[in-house]
């Protein structure tokens, strides 16, 4: 037994997770005082918004003000209305994906209500297969639930902060990156901290039925997982679709057609656009990473409940992965301290590195605080489940397995960071190659994304093979709980840049002067960055994640060893590794005709509309937002379904081994392909806004906005969209969720699958 009683153990997680919700409202509270109204308008109250010196010369404040509150109303009511209509559709899907889960499980043993013998704990009775049933279909609804309100807190905040982000600007940078990495930490924070606590209130709840039959609780408990992954798959290729489709329609026509700038409030599209960045960034962001974070505790709590841990009921030990998602809540909590109340920023180029600063704090905080849970959770020895046989483990092994996952994940962010940020060689190489026009551009832009797989790969490999020779699969399922328990910080840097993206759209609809608008311009090239950077991490714990979920099937499914050389596996494998490309291939297809019909669209409203090009009158946003909205719904379900039919129809029709090659196969080639997808069209992204800036000699070469260089960058940027946007952030998901699903649905497919090789 470890140091730690099953008391002070009950205790730690909820206080640690009501500690992460208090300081994200305090967070919110701090961003709420800033006020998006003009002085003297509201009950007579006397608004200092800005400083008297910072006042524009030429610009009428209380005109601004108003403008910007109306731009933001405009944001969120898209958004929100976005939302509620795609939470609709997902209502019904969640209610018969439900069903279905109940019919499959309860099915394995002809909804038998008797106790049946354990699988794992030999001798002892565990709990009928119908409780499995109806238990993993109440986790996957809390899941499904859980994630939905992620991605909408998330959406909510982001619409809330993005023309206060704006309206500090003109007080100073320093001002503005406070109120955006305070609104990005809000929804860290309510995330992580709602994510543990739902799920420690479940296992408590389940444990109420099951008693001492832990194999069977967190066997159901694994439908939390595939609920959050199920809407995390939708949120992002939903808001994929609609942030890509207004973005390549204002680009075309706006900035390539009519040369007018990028959030110029004379473009129809520019709206939708401000929105897609909320709904596909932000909520299918949050939505993304609760689904990791989800399906990488179920994980490490289902293969820990069939060793020593769950047999000898040490619930302290048991509860290791949620105690260190628990720590890593208040090492961040420490760590956003640090960048809003520690440093004061005062020029705009240390923004960068200050977010930066803020992944390496949190990287070396956590791994002391992983020593001391380790030593004191964890009783000396112990031992694990290793497909069939006991492996002896101490708590020392575990210690690394975390800590190898974590700083893994460092090293991809940096990696990442290093090849999409314009402050290095290949960005600035690629920024170079628009001399000679977009299809140099293209080439040296897909170089980039292919070169950009090697280290994050490397990396990836080095913590499968250090933590399965240490803990085996419960060691690569606390390996990737590890890189995410950092991820209130990771999320509120990721938050951060469509924030300052929006607030950077509001400045220049507002018509702020130049000086307010580098600003914004500042904010959101470095939020360009760790967006790229919360990417990377996403697909890099996807893949942990995925390979413990694999193992944890397989053990489900009963399969001694997964043999490459058979033709049932060889085949899964090799279908497995070209799913990637039909999903990459849909999602595309889809950005590409919804873009379709919001360009013909701009250029209907320019072409007919007298004055609009002038200035003198208003574009009707509202066709827009309603193009995007309809097309990414309408778009996402052929996408999300090719996901989560794959593994029901491959374990039912061809069984067990060949859906475990599917499974294999998809995530060696989806990693690679998400990663080369994300890294490339971030590279495109910030190589045009390497050249609009033009900070330095070579770049001013290259502009200014309008020169051929920058068209050739503006098509790259356009082309890469999609690809940063829309197909590579929404492979994490299919890795995840095609495994998460497979270990839910493993007893039917173990005991009924492999239909056509019976009949064959």
């Amino acid at each position: 037994m470890g140091l730690m009683s099953e008391a002070f153990t009950q205790a730690v997680i909820p206080v640690c997770a009501l500690i992460g919700i208090v300081f994200a409202l305090i967070q919110w509270f701090l961003v709420s005082r800033i006020r998006v109204v003009p002085s003297g308008l509201e009950n007579g109250y006397k608004d200092h918004l800005m400083e008297e010196d910072e006042q524009e010369e030429g610009v009428d404040a209380v005109e601004v003000i108003n403008k910007c509150a109306e731009i933001q109303n405009a944001i969120s009511v898209g958004a929100t209305s976005f939302l509620f209509t795609e939470y609709r559709y997902l209502g019904i899907f969640m209610f018969i994906f439900g069903v279905i889960i109940f019919i499959f499980l309860g099915s394995v043993k002809g909804f038998s209500t008797r106790s049946e013998p354990c699988t794992y704990n030999k001798g002892n009775l565990c709990k009928p297969a119908l409780a499995n049933a109806i238990f993993s279909t109440i986790a996957f609804w809390l899941g499904s639930l859980t994630s939905v309100l992620s991605g909408f807190l998330g959406m909510k905040i982001a619409t809330f902060a993005n023309a206060r982000t704006t309206l500090e600007a003109r007080k100073g940078i320093g001002n503005a990156f406070i109120t955006a990495f305070r609104s990005g930490a809000v929804m860290g924070f309510l995330l992580a901290a709602n994510g543990l606590l739902v799920l420690y209130v479940s296992i408590n709840l389940f444990k109420l039925y099951y008693e001492d039959d832990w194999e069977g609780l967190y066997e159901s408990i694994t439908g939390y997982g595939l609920g959050g992954s199920s809407m995390a798959l939708f949120g992002r290729v939903g808001g994929g679709i609609y942030t890509k489709a207004a973005d390549v329609g204002a680009d075309l026509v706006g900035k390539v057609e009519k040369n007018i700038p990028e959030d110029d409030p004379r473009n129809p599209a520019v709206i939708a656009d401000n929105v897609g960045d909320n709904v596909g960034d932000i909520a299918g962001m949050g939505s993304d990473l609760f689904g990791s974070y989800a399906e990488s505790s179920c994980a490490a709590l289902f293969v820990a409940s069939i060793s020593s841990f769950g047999i000898h009921h040490d619930y302290a030990a048991m509860s290791y992965p949620l105690i260190i998602s628990s720590v890593g809540i208040i090492v961040c909590l420490i760590t956003t301290l640090v960048a809003t109340d520690v440093f004061e920023i005062k020029n705009m180029s240390e923004i960068e590195p200050t977010l930066k600063r803020q992944l390496l704090i949190s990287t070396v905080l956590m791994t002391i605080a992983i020593a001391g849970v380790s030593f004191f959770v964890l009783p000396s020895k112990f031992t694990l489940f290793d497909f069939g046989t006991d492996k002896v483990v101490k708590n020392w092994h575990l210690f690394f397995c975390v800590s190898i996952g974590l700083w893994a994940g460092l090293v991809i962010g940096y990696i990442t960071e290093y090849y999409t940020s314009n402050a290095y060689s290949p960005v600035q190489d690629v920024a170079d190659s628009c001399r000679t026009g977009a299809a140099t551009n293209v080439i040296f832009g897909l170089a980039l994304g292919y070169k950009s797989v090697i280290i994050p790969v490397f990396a990836i490999a080095i913590a499968i093979y250090v933590s399965f020779s240490l803990a085996a699969m419960y060691g690569i399922a606390i390996s990737a709980l590890g890189m995410l328990s950092t991820i209130a910080t990771g999320l509120a840097i990721d938050a951060y840049g469509p924030i300052s993206d929006n607030a950077g759209g509001i400045a220049e609809m507002a018509g702020m002067s130049s000086k307010i608008r580098e600003r914004t311009d500042a904010l959101d090239a470095a939020g360009n960055t760790t967006a790229a950077i919360g990417k990377g991490f996403a697909i890099g714990s996807a893949a942990l994640v995925s390979l413990a979920l694999f193992g944890a099937y397989v053990s489900r499914a009963g399969i001694k060893n997964v043999d490459v050389l058979a033709p049932k596996v060889f085949i899964g494998l090799i279908v497995g590794a070209m799913l990637p490309y039909w999903f990459s291939a849909m999602t595309m297809k889809s950005v590409g005709s919804a873009a379709l019909k919001m360009v013909e669209e701009v250029r209907r409203q320019f072409n007919t509309m007298p004055g609009l090009i002038e200035g003198t009158r208003k574009p009707d946003y509202a066709t827009c937002v309603k193009i995007s909205t309809d097309a990414s719904l309408k778009e996402m379900i052929p996408p999300g379904a090719l996901v989560l039919l794959t593994p029901l129809i491959a374990g039912t029709l061809f069984g067990v081994e060949t859906l475990a090659g599917v499974l294999a196969g998809s995530l060696v080639s989806g990693v690679q392909v998400a990663i080369s997808a994300s890294n490339t069209g971030g590279a495109w992204d910030n190589a045009k806004k390497y050249i609009e800036a033009g900070a330095s000699e070579h770049a001013r070469t290259l502009g200014p906005k309008g020169s051929d260089a920058h068209k050739a960058a503006v098509i790259g940027d356009t082309v890469g969209d999609p690809l940063k946007d829309t197909s590579g952030p929404s492979l994490n998901i299919l890795i995840k969720l095609m495994a998460v699903e497979s270990l839910v649905f493993a007893p039917f497919f173990a005991s009924h699958g492999g239909l056509l090789f019976k009949y064959l």
